[in-house]
């Protein structure tokens, strides 16, 4: 399965006029923007504001915009057209996952330098939202492929909203019901934890271990993408 630069970016390229005529996707750019400069103002806590601002806009943003994108070219019949071109199953997928990504990592940065957090190790930090950004990709990209419609999309990326956002409000009702010590395990979960990581006096483990657990979220959504593209390939 070959790689091709040149249809990769013809897709980012054609994604991205779409975008930027989409006002009511464009706006959700400033979300995160928005979140930094609020919470900066009221001088929230830092591990807890930033955690909510990277979890929120990786389901708002990352997510949400991947879904939509791939919900309309299902909604104008156009998906099935670029399923047939000669472009390969790779270059779709990372063409059209390469414009979401380029603006959360662009947003993200402004927001986080609005904010002014310093993370306790600024590698571990890159790297778990890197992954998250992928991860995020990803699930918007299972969403997409289940929706026929951009109402669709808005709907099928509540599962998400709720499950991976709610997620690090579970250890406050874990005490009192186990069941939802699970949602520990959930990759914004292990954000929060890593967020948490003192800046001095912390051990590898804690910086490793939240990274293991968000690098595994992130293959076993990265292969169902890729599973679900591959199966809606030969449904469509």
């Amino acid at each position: 399965m070959n790689l091709s630069a040149r249809r990769v970016r013809a897709i980012f390229v054609k994604d991205y006029k779409e975008f930027s005529r989409n006002y009511a996707l464009s706006i959700l750019l400033v979300f995160p923007l928005v979140f930094a400069v609020i919470f900066r103002a009221a001088g929230a806590s830092l591990p807890g504001a930033i955690g909510f601002l990277l979890n929120i806009s990786f389901v708002t943003l990352t997510s949400f915009v991947q879904a939509c994108l791939i919900a309309e070219e299902k909604e104008r019949n156009t998906l099935r057209s670029l399923m047939m071109t000669p472009a390969t199953r790779l270059d779709v997928l990372i063409g059209k996952s390469a414009l979401v990504g380029v603006m959360s990592v662009v947003v993200l940065a402004i927001s986080l330098a609005i904010f002014g957090y310093e993370p306790a190790s600024w590698w571990a930090f890159v790297v778990a939202n890197l992954l998250s950004i992928i991860l995020y990709i990803a699930a918007g990209t299972i969403c997409g492929l289940y929706s026929k419609t951009l109402l669709d999309a808005s709907l099928t990326i509540l599962p998400v909203a709720l499950i991976f956002s709610g997620a690090p409000w579970g250890a406050y009702v874990a005490e009192d019901y186990p069941i939802f010590r699970v949602l520990d395990y959930m990759p914004s979960s292990q954000l929060v934890h890593l967020l948490n990581v003192p800046h001095t006096g912390y051990a590898w483990t804690d910086l490793f271990t939240p990274l293991l657990f968000i690098f595994a979220w992130t293959v076993v959504l990265t292969v169902a993408a890729l599973a679900l593209y591959q199966r809606r390939l030969k449904d469509e």
